[in-house]
């Protein structure tokens, strides 16, 4: 309770300033919508924001697990490559550039306007924090227990397995809470390029109907599914590495 009531206070305290101002300032609903006006949204939209949300959330887990699953395994190969680290770290820095605004609708025509592609769009968007920092944590090791583990004629899976990896557990699990905030993103991107179902397609039909309170809604649940994703990822730390879910707690 100590955690979560700060948060909420002020939440509902911005709820609260969000109403007043816009009702005291006459803002018509089409321009901005009040709070109650979101709320009576969700009232009357409830089952189509059930059913986009379940679309837009199968394409953020099966998208984030894509991009966990790549992540780590072009970590661990970097990791033990030296000459692929010094030569792809760099082209994958690159790769981030490229807006995935732009990407998206190229990746559609690609690979077609089903799942594929919105699932290669989450990847894409986030990957990257997974597999830089797995491989600085994989890279961080302490030195100390390599070279025990080499006293004890620990071979190098060994020492990957025994010393590297546990101890790159941390910081993976920083990249993937990151990453977490990201995957929500991607899917709407995707979902603009082209789709006929959604939370991005529902955003985007509100539009030119100047359906401001739907939009709203619609980025309310977006943001739940995302903070959702954020609190497994946090309690699967919890679970996997629970020392560093301590010294967090300490701090």
């Amino acid at each position: 309770m100590r955690r979560v009531w700060p948060p909420l206070v002020l939440l509902a305290a911005v709820i609260g300033v969000w109403e007043l101002v816009v009702r005291a300032a006459g803002v018509p609903d089409y321009l901005f919508p009040t709070p109650s006006s979101v709320a009576s949204s969700f009232d009357g939209d409830a089952g189509l924001l059930l059913r986009a949300a379940l679309v837009t959330l199968r394409e953020i887990v099966l998208g984030y697990l894509l991009a966990v699953a790549v992540g780590l395994a072009i970590a661990v190969v970097l990791h033990f490559s030296s000459v692929l680290r010094r030569a792809l770290l760099p082209l994958l820095v690159l790769s981030q550039t490229v807006p995935t605004v732009l990407l998206a609708p190229i990746l559609a025509i690609l690979l077609g306007y089903g799942i594929e592609s919105k699932l290669v769009v989450v990847a894409i968007v986030c990957f990257f924090p997974i597999a830089v920092n797995a491989v600085d944590g994989l890279r961080s090791a302490d030195p100390e227990l390599v070279r025990m583990m080499r006293t004890l004629h620990g071979g190098r899976l060994a020492i990957f397995r025994r010393v590297e990896f546990p101890g790159a557990l941390p910081a993976i699990f920083s990249g993937a809470r990151v990453a977490a905030t990201y995957a929500a993103v991607g899917a709407v991107f995707a979902e603009w390029s082209g789709s006929s179902s959604g939370l991005g397609f529902v955003i985007l039909q509100a539009q030119p109907a100047l359906e401001t309170a739907r939009i709203f809604a619609a980025i309310l649940v977006l943001s739940a599914l995302a903070l959702a994703l954020y609190g497994l990822v946090a309690l699967s730390e919890h679970l996997l590495a629970p020392w560093q879910s301590e010294a967090r707690d300490r701090a």
